[in-house]
């Protein structure tokens, strides 16, 4: 029988398609402003998410046991940075900030992946990394200052966009502790398990917020859609594309690719909320583009082990 080969799908096409899945997430949750709250989404999100997964990850789970219980740390470690109460700190400041600003703002991300590794790991990239860096920021730049970098020294940022810069911080750390995912365990497993923790963490405040701060779920066509749309492809299928990404190519270079969250939510943002897209944006996203293939043109040779399948 002749060999057949594996299908492999370019780490950059999974790292594309994970910036389009989280950039409608953006859009979705600014949407569902006033309809449904923010603490009460994040927490129907990985309801809908678990249910989606522990069908297809239980089987795993259970073969793998002995090495989740003897991770659970890292596990729990992973879960609270990365799932749960990032996506509370998204949600809430969707309450405050336009779904442009919130993908704008997102492209911090690659910054604070460098910063981070660099404190904790002490590691490096190289020169056309940095290059490709410093031009997608000017990209960023560009627009936030509409176009007009004077302006850059009177920015400030509203209390919303505070809170989804803190919800940024949180997701960089949990991409540099990537690192730690127990040896053995199948990503989706890990996923599911990390899922748990992020919905036992948001369990108590989606409560709280619903008893003490009006909390409240229009269920309308529409909404029921939503939550469902982030419960999967936000979820589950864009972490199971993002986990294979940085595996692949390191976290430096995976966390270039949010800075085609920009890209694809400015446009996504004027399709369905009507925010304005002007020549600004599409030099924004011209500059982040040439700095993503800079920086994968840079990527250097080293880089994380696989994640195990």
């Amino acid at each position: 029988m002749p060999h057949r080969r594996r299908l492999h799908a370019s780490p950059y096409l999974l790292l594309a398609l994970t910036a389009f899945f989280w950039s409608l997430n953006w859009v979705t949750g600014r949407g569902m402003a006033g309809h449904v709250s923010p603490l009460v989404l994040a927490w129907l999100r990985w309801l809908v998410a678990l249910a989606t997964m522990i069908p297809f990850a239980w089987t795993e789970i259970r073969a793998n046991w002995p090495i989740v219980r003897r991770h659970w740390r890292s596990i729990a470690w992973l879960g609270l940075w990365g799932m749960g109460v990032q996506n509370a700190f998204t949600y809430i400041g969707l309450q405050y900030t336009t779904a442009t600003n919130g993908v704008i703002l997102n492209s911090c991300i690659p910054v604070m992946i460098v910063v981070l590794a660099w404190l904790i790991y002490r590691e490096t990239i190289t020169r056309v990394q940095a290059l490709g860096v410093a031009i997608s920021l000017a990209g960023i730049l560009a627009i936030l200052t509409r176009g007009n970098f004077s302006a850059l020294a009177q920015l400030s940022l509203n209390k919303g966009d505070f809170i989804v810069l803190t919800g940024m911080a949180f997701w960089a750390a949990y991409t540099v502790f990537l690192r730690h995912k127990p040896p053995g365990l199948p990503p989706l497993a890990m996923l599911t398990c990390c899922g748990l923790v992020g919905f036992v963490l948001l369990t108590p405040l989606a409560a709280a917020e619903v008893a003490f701060f009006g909390g409240h779920v229009e269920l309308t066509p529409g909404t029921v859609a939503a939550i469902v749309y982030v419960g999967t492809f936000p979820s589950f299928v864009a972490y199971i594309l993002w986990n294979r990404g940085v595996a692949e190519v390191g976290p430096q270079v995976a966390g270039i690719f949010m800075h085609l969250m920009p890209a694809f939510g400015v446009v996504l943002a004027w399709l369905f909320l009507g925010e304005r897209l002007y020549l600004f944006h599409w030099i924004g996203i011209a500059l982040i583009l040439a700095g993503i293939a800079l920086t994968t043109r840079g990527e250097r040779r080293a880089i994380p082990e696989p994640i195990p399948e």
